[in-house]
């Protein structure tokens, strides 16, 4: 199963609120997808790293079930 919680866990450290991502281009049904644990897409984990200037597990892990 993959899990967002690193997505989260990065907002936190770099002091990113779900506001800014908004203001800079993510679309608030996104963010929400995000926080209920929804499949997003390649674009959106490519477009959340350049937002938040990390990598791909700065977003997502796998968790086995």
């Amino acid at each position: 199963m993959i899990s967002y919680e690193p997505f989260f866990d990065t907002m936190k450290k770099k002091h990113i609120s779900s506001y800014w991502l908004i203001m800079h281009g993510l679309s608030k049904g996104t963010y929400e997808s995000l926080r209920k644990g929804k499949p997003c897409s390649t674009v959106t984990i490519d477009r959340l790293c350049k937002l938040m200037d990390c990598d791909v597990p700065d977003i997502i892990t796998f968790k086995k079930d």
